[in-house]
């Protein structure tokens, strides 16, 4: 007979109550979180005041490649991939705290989180079936999230060429692309090629 602990289930709700507030989703909460199903709806609809979304999860590795998406995707695996290597904790929690440093980034050079809680979680997940990969760009050696078995040698990367029409939106889209690159090369990101993909400084 197996009982529950109660500090353990605490730990539980404390991570699931962390989770929504960042935006995860009711799958994605199922596959982390051990409670309930019903609890899990229940918890959502108490912190977000709705029930949560229906529908599937991202399935495509094409988002990541476009211009913007490509560079906030590469600044938030290049986070997570220094914590998971210089932290024992476990990989929600690494998970959640990258995503939380990338919010905090973003917000310091006063733009608008493109990657979503529920993008980057894919993301991890697409790195870990071998979908997708880094590679180093040949002119600011920045490490950039592609297509798996793409060439590396070569490889240029968003910010060294972008397409020709990147920035030219109109509106809001318009100035948080530009303040984005212009936020990421300020924050000096992903330039180092480390071993391991690590490339923050």
């Amino acid at each position: 007979m197996t009982h529950k602990s109660v500090l353990g289930e605490v730990r539980e709700v404390q991570l699931a109550i962390q989770l929504i507030q960042l935006g995860a989703r009711l799958q994605f909460l199922e596959s982390e979180v051990g409670l309930s199903r019903e609890r899990l709806i229940r918890l959502y609809k108490e912190i977000k005041g709705v029930s949560p979304p229906k529908g599937l999860l991202p399935f495509s590795t094409d988002w990541y490649m476009t211009w913007l998406a490509n560079i906030h995707s590469s600044m938030f695996y290049n986070m997570y991939q220094f914590m998971k290597i210089h932290s024992d904790e476990e990989k929600v929690w690494i998970l959640i705290k990258s995503y939380k440093l990338y919010l905090q980034q973003i917000a310091a050079q006063d733009s608008e989180p493109i990657l979503d809680f529920t993008r980057a979680y894919t993301m991890v997940r697409f790195f870990d079936s071998d979908m997708l990969q880094l590679s180093t760009c040949c002119r600011c050696s920045g490490q950039f999230v592609a297509h798996a078995h793409d060439h590396k040698s070569g490889y240029v990367c968003v910010l060294c060429r972008p397409p020709s029409r990147a920035g030219k939106a109109r509106g809001a889209k318009r100035g948080a692309a530009g303040e984005a690159a212009a936020g990421i090369e300020a924050m000096g990101f992903g330039v180092e090629a480390a071993p391991g993909g690590a490339g923050l400084h």
